[in-house]
């Protein structure tokens, strides 16, 4: 008996979509303009337990942490049935799309300060198209130059994935156990994603997406076995073990790529093996393979 590949099965009309918008479509790039201010890190500091890291104007954020800042708000009548936006200049014209976080990579010239005028100039660098077990992928590339007064101090890509509704939802991350990290090396620290702390997130990012809030949408609609767990909120995990094991050094770079969905109310761990100036970082269940990796560079 022959099989069919996803590709084949969702036709020739969906790849031709696909094709076409690899091919074709490339918005204008778009900037943005915000004072920050020390509210939104004071917030998130309290979603991860730990003292405000800012307490007034001049005083550095966290890298990653101008993700709480210059958001996108649109209007109620503009989300979707997944309470993300119908339309958008940076959402591809994929019918009934749904979107994952993949992964991204970061550099880190100069901090980003409370009181700063801070502009963000956002491009897509990348439309590919490709197969995965489930049928077609839409991967976009967008670039986030982010700039005071004419003066670059972070540029990041981000990776996120498109693909139409179908196929079973991914599961928690299975596979050969994870050997512990060894204890006199190891950075370490827990989070459990109950529903409040996900609530939170997604208030503090602005992000409605119903599979972080909505167990009944989660399960029901998008096959998932409760809550899925934000990628940036694994991101930001991440890069808290530096931040508080090291906080005398200097993260320049961080990359890092989602491997698999993590769920609540689970707790995971976050790991990091520092290596001179590199630190090997992941998260996920204990004695699972993790469900996010990354690597961050310290000066």
């Amino acid at each position: 008996m022959s099989r069919t590949s996803p590709m084949s099965r969702m036709g020739a009309g969906a790849r031709e979509v696909f094709a076409r918008i690899e091919a074709e479509w490339r918005p204008r790039p778009v900037e943005t303009t915000e004072f920050l201010t020390a509210a939104p890190a004071q917030a998130l500091a309290a979603v991860f337990d730990q003292p405000p890291v800012v307490s007034g104007v001049g005083d550095p954020l966290p890298p990653l942490w101008h993700w709480l800042y210059l958001l996108d708000r649109p209007a109620q009548a503009e989300l979707g049935e997944d309470g993300h936006p119908h339309d958008g200049l940076f959402l591809p014209p994929l019918p009934e799309r749904r979107r994952m976080f993949g992964g991204g990579r970061s550099t880190f010239h100069a901090p980003l300060r409370v009181g700063d005028l801070v502009t963000r100039r956002s491009e897509i660098v990348s439309v590919r198209v490709r197969e995965g077990g489930s049928g077609l992928l839409l991967l976009v590339t967008v670039r986030h130059t982010y700039s005071v007064q004419g003066e670059i101090r972070t540029v990041e890509e981000q990776d996120i994935v498109y693909k139409q509704p179908g196929g079973a939802a991914a599961g928690p991350p299975t596979g050969p156990p994870k050997p512990a990290p060894q204890a006199d090396t190891a950075w370490t620290f827990t989070l459990r994603p109950d529903p409040s702390l996900l609530f939170r997130f997604s208030a503090l990012t602005y992000n409605a997406h119903r599979i972080h809030y909505d167990r009944d949408y989660a399960r029901d609609v998008e096959g998932y076995p409760d809550l899925v767990v934000h990628g940036p909120l694994l991101a930001l995990s991440l890069l808290e073990l530096p931040r508080r094991n090291a906080p005398e050094r200097t993260v320049t770079a961080f990359s890092f790529r989602a491997k698999a969905p993590l769920f609540a109310p689970h707790a995971f761990e976050v790991r990091g093996m520092p290596d001179g100036g590199t630190v090997a970082l992941e998260a996920g269940l204990p004695g699972a393979v993790p469900g996010i990796t990354g690597t961050v560079s310290l000066a």
